[in-house]
């Protein structure tokens, strides 16, 4: 019995440092945090956090590996097959609704994808891979038009949804906000669907003009 509740202490101490460093990580960036912070935050000590995760690096490893199971739907021995078709936009969904529980995972993505990274990379190859197949899915429905190029349009719409992500900060600043706040989503949706479901210009005139400078162009080379 004693032996198995010093083994029911032992996972529930290296979550909460996990939990810790996914925190600060997300907030403060790799550099900026130490493991005394971390230790600090998960009240352990820094000789407890290198005992469960051997150093800093294969802390974040282990970060990187909850934010790919919580998107995914995948666990940690899964990385290399990240392009499966999860549902995605429902787990972001989910987050950006209950933005308080939800924060340090936020800010913890929004550092993957920044900072680089192999786990980092995969996740965003995967966002555009869902997106392109919902395109797809769209046009074959006659739900959405169809692309001269579908992989970059995938690419471009995917990357509208991580910038306000990456860029919370001025976002919120510019719409009077402190921060990606709850409301800061709800006031984006509607110009946002407003945007992908009206389109910006009035007439092809831009698309036209671009167009006729890539053929000359073409036809020059």
């Amino acid at each position: 019995m004693l032996n198995m509740r010093l083994a029911v202490d032992d996972v529930t101490t290296r979550a909460r440092i996990r939990d810790a460093a996914l925190a600060l990580f997300g907030a403060q960036g790799y550099d900026g945090t130490t493991v005394r912070a971390i230790a600090a935050r998960a009240t352990v000590s820094p000789a407890l956090v290198i005992h469960h995760f051997g150093s800093k690096d294969a802390l974040r490893s282990a970060c990187d590996a909850v934010i790919v199971d919580e998107i995914m739907g995948r666990n940690d021995d899964a990385l290399a097959e990240m392009t499966s078709p999860a549902d995605l936009a429902a787990t972001m969904q989910a987050w950006l609704a209950d933005m308080e529980t939800f924060r340090p995972s936020l800010d913890y993505l929004a550092r993957m994808i920044t900072d680089g990274g192999e786990p980092g990379e995969q996740l965003f190859d995967a966002f555009v891979d869902r997106t392109e197949a919902m395109i797809r899915e769209g046009v074959a429905a006659g739900l959405m038009n169809a692309s001269s190029d579908p992989r970059t349009t995938a690419v471009i719409v995917a990357t509208h949804g991580i910038v306000p992500l990456v860029l919370e900060r001025h976002v919120g600043r510019a719409l009077g906000a402190t921060g990606f706040t709850r409301d800061v989503v709800r006031r984006l949706t509607i110009p946002t669907l407003e945007l992908y479901t009206h389109g910006l210009y009035a007439d092809d005139s831009a698309l036209s003009a671009a167009r006729a400078a890539f053929d000359e162009r073409t036809a020059r080379e």
